[in-house]
């Protein structure tokens, strides 16, 4: 019996800490390893099926003034609530992450084998993302606290692959020179990364 009980608990430790090193521990979304791993499986898997992948880099606009203002925990409060809002617009067999601070990677699988109609699959669902997170946000840091309304919005870029036609990071510097671009467009916005001159 001692033996079992030994097993199951080695499990469970092996399992939190898999939880530790694949998650952030404030949000619990899959963090930069676990989506690394994750892009790596949908470059895969784009490759076998011809279908695109995009990913989306996010970077939320105004977080600095807020955690400035009102302290790390009320910045942490509005993290764990982009993360809710990121997971309700995305499909099942996408990855939301968190990257550090306040960037966010959502990685979209199969969509179409057209890179044009894969680009409007991505676009239709960065544009729900960026909807939703500019609707107001009311930050509660106690149950006694005033809670603190904040406009948040987010920059967006993202990058279309296919297959393995590209390395992982030259995707992930695609989708991230598309984040900052959209920044310099005037942020609240969605830029698309050029295609990686592959076949489309």
């Amino acid at each position: 019996h001692g033996i079992t009980r030994e097993i199951t608990e080695r499990k469970r430790l092996e399992e939190q800490v898999r939880q530790l090193a694949f998650h952030d521990p404030l949000t619990h979304l899959a963090n930069r390893r676990l989506m690394l791993e994750h892009l790596d499986q949908a470059m895969s898997a784009s490759k076998r099926s011809h279908h695109h992948g995009a990913l989306l880099f996010l970077d939320l606009d105004n977080f600095k003034p807020l955690n400035d203002q009102h302290g790390h925990g009320v910045g942490d409060l509005l993290l764990i609530e982009v993360a809710e809002r990121l997971k309700t617009c995305v499909r099942e067999a996408d990855t939301v992450a968190r990257f550090g601070g306040d960037e966010f990677v959502v990685l979209l699988c199969e969509l179409g084998t057209q890179h044009h109609e894969a680009t409007a699959q991505a676009a239709v669902i960065a544009e729900k993302i960026r909807a939703r997170l500019a609707e107001p946000y009311l930050l509660q840091a106690a149950p006694s606290a005033l809670a603190i309304g904040h406009q948040c919005t987010a920059s967006i870029g993202v990058a279309v692959f296919h297959g393995r036609d590209e390395s992982q990071n030259t995707v992930i510097d695609r989708a991230d020179a598309a984040m900052y671009q959209a920044k310099e467009d005037g942020r609240n916005r969605i830029c698309f990364a050029p295609s990686s001159g592959g076949s489309g």
